[in-house]
């Protein structure tokens, strides 16, 4: 009886914490998809997490141990753990799946590749990954997107993501998202992707050129304006997501002369349509303005507030030339 008392106090006492919590250690702790209880258990202990890899074994397999009514399941993922922390506590936890989680704020605006390179700096997946995802014919169809890419369904939010993960569960949380967010805005319900494409290629020029939002609105209308005459939008957003995203080159200081003559269909000033595809993926204030556009009767919108963002409209070409003169006069004057 005595041998047994004691064999149950060297137990328990092998469940008890490594350190008191005045000296306790924090760990970075992850569990790969499939791993066995003894592994975990071994590197629990080798790290010092635990007492006793044998212990933690048989307090995971015998649920009674801890007063539990089922077995544990030891959830893969990230965790934090802490030395002060019981093999009880940390079983729990594992059980609970209460991941660690990368928090990653995809601001409005960037391109497809933009945000995969923000994702592989964050630690959550590979950057070429994210794009090849991004373009799985598969998953596309999966979605309804007749289309090569899911450029503009990345809908610009804060997320939280675990360590390492698949590029495709990345991307699939981004699309929820998106048409979770779209569903919201009454243009967008009962509409196929392929009927409101052109709607989200607008959007997506709409994000890269206005600063202020009570003017989205406005600018979205100069470009219907412009598309229901079969004018060129002339963007110069359009203009630098060819020389970034399609020959590759840094942002530009200055849209040149020479850089509106680029032969591509992505060039509004060369073509008087839309773009074929996004060229950023846009935010709601965007998506709402292009799916809403006010009746005006701009034609033109020139910056003439550098600091505040904002621009004058104007509905003849001589009324644009006036206001972008006197913006160029102001800078010069200060």
């Amino acid at each position: 009886m005595t041998a047994l008392v004691v064999c149950a106090a060297l137990f328990f006492y092998e469940l008890s914490p490594v350190d008191s919590p005045k000296h306790e250690r924090e760990v970075r702790f992850e569990i790969p998809a499939g791993t066995s209880v003894s592994a975990i258990a071994a590197r629990l202990h080798e790290q010092q997490l635990i007492r006793s890899d044998r212990a933690f074994y048989l307090a995971s397999r015998f649920p009674a141990v801890l007063l539990r009514s089922s077995v544990p399941v030891m959830k893969s993922g990230v965790y934090t753990l802490k030395s002060s922390m019981s093999s009880a506590q940390i079983i729990t936890l594992f059980d609970s799946g209460k991941q660690e989680y990368i928090k990653a704020v995809i601001p409005e605006g960037l391109t497809l590749r933009k945000i995969a390179q923000l994702l592989d700096s964050e630690g959550v997946c590979a950057t070429e990954d994210f794009v090849v995802a991004a373009k799985n014919p598969t998953l596309l169809e999966e979605y309804g997107v007749p289309f090569e890419s899911f450029e503009g369904f990345l809908f610009p939010d804060t997320y939280f993501f675990t360590p390492s993960m698949s590029a495709e569960s990345v991307l699939k949380i981004m699309l929820d998202n998106f048409f979770a967010k779209i569903a919201e805005i009454p243009y967008f319900q009962q509409k196929t992707v392929a009927d409101f494409y052109e709607t989200l290629v607008l959007a997506s020029i709409v994000e890269r050129e206005y600063r202020v939002a009570s003017e989205a609105p406005l600018i979205a209308s100069v470009f219907a304006n412009r598309i229901a005459v079969g004018a060129g939008l002339y963007s110069c957003a359009t203009i630098e997501y060819i020389i970034t995203e399609i020959q590759g080159k840094e942002h530009p200081d200055v849209i040149t002369y020479d850089d509106l003559k680029i032969d591509s269909p992505y060039n509004t000033y060369k073509w008087a349509a839309l773009p074929p595809s996004p060229i950023s993926n846009p935010g709601l204030v965007a998506l709402n303005a292009a799916a809403n556009p006010p009746k005006t009767n701009y034609f033109y919108f020139t910056l003439t507030d550098s600091d505040v963002g904002s621009h004058t409209f104007s509905e003849s070409f001589n009324a644009h030339v006036k206001a972008s003169a006197q913006f160029k006069t102001k800078k010069v004057g200060k």
